[in-house]
């Protein structure tokens, strides 16, 4: 859909357009790979549109987010043996203080279900480590099942993420506790908390080892939160790059040349357009 921001007379004189609509949120994505001090002219547009139609709901993506959408949908090749200490950026999150934190969640968590049990659901892959340090340390008794999720480039937003593996345990009636590693635009988690809210929970309720609100596209309850981050792409402690770096004992920021490089030659490749990370 394209929007009349300005006119010559009663002629149109410019139209904005932007790149991609998502109609179960009602939200409009104008997608830049353009550098961030590049992007004014984009901007200004944003601006009129808001202006005009202010009950439009629009998110500009910069080029970092691009970069890292590619990285995260696992386009262009990474062997083991490109894992290099020089990637490794800021260390945001040392092992004692991810330590701490899980422990005084799992205190919470135990407080807040006290005389009852639990379903712990992990989404796979990135959440095993947090989700075995947490449930080591939760006094009140619980069952552990898994989900794990397929993230396409579908045409149409609710085929863009599809549960591959499901969970084998019943919750109908059970009290849920979805363990999550991290929140983004929270575009995922909307899509598994319907789905099991239709099964008849008696409550579901979300931990997440690290939360970006920043980036947040779609309001999702999130009552657990270990650490709120900035947008770097993070690695360690079971979040991966193309299933490398998820051993290291702490998290940190994957320097930005190393998923610059991959997004740069998987555009020369002509790859598909990646519209979302769905996280």
């Amino acid at each position: 859909m394209s929007f009349p921001v300005a006119w010559d007379g009663t002629k149109v004189s410019e139209m904005f357009t932007p790149d991609f609509y998502l109609p179960e949120h009602d939200l409009y994505i104008e997608l830049t790979t353009m550098k961030q001090s590049l992007v004014t002219p984009k901007n200004r547009k944003l601006r009129m549109l808001r202006e005009i139609y202010p009950d439009v709901n629009v998110r500009l993506l910069y080029r970092k987010d691009y970069q890292q959408l590619l990285a995260k949908a696992g386009y262009g090749s990474l062997e083991v043996q490109h894992l290099r200490k020089e990637d490794i950026g800021q260390i945001l999150i040392s092992p004692v203080e991810l330590e701490t934190r899980v422990r005084a969640l799992a205190r919470k968590i135990s407080r807040d279900y006290r005389g009852q049990s639990i379903v712990l659901v992990g989404v796979l892959k990135g959440v095993t480590f947090f989700l075995a340090d947490l449930a080591r340390q939760i006094k009140v008794p619980f069952v552990i099942d898994y989900l794990d999720l397929r993230r396409y480039a579908g045409a149409q937003p609710r085929e863009r993420v599809r549960i591959a593996r499901d969970i084998d345990y019943p919750i109908a009636g059970r009290h849920v506790l979805l363990v999550e590693d991290i929140v983004n635009t929270g575009l995922t988690l909307d899509y598994v908390l319907s789905e099991l809210r239709e099964r008849g929970a008696e409550s579901i309720e979300v931990v997440t080892l690290l939360d970006r609100p920043g980036r947040r596209l779609v309001k999702v309850p999130v009552r657990y939160v270990g650490f709120q981050i900035p947008n770097d792409y993070v690695v360690g402690y079971g979040l991966d790059y193309r299933e490398l770096y998820r051993n290291l004992p702490f998290i940190c920021a994957l320097k930005a040349s190393v998923f610059e490089l991959a997004a740069g030659a998987h555009a020369g490749a002509g790859g598909p357009t990646v519209v979302e990370d769905l996280k």
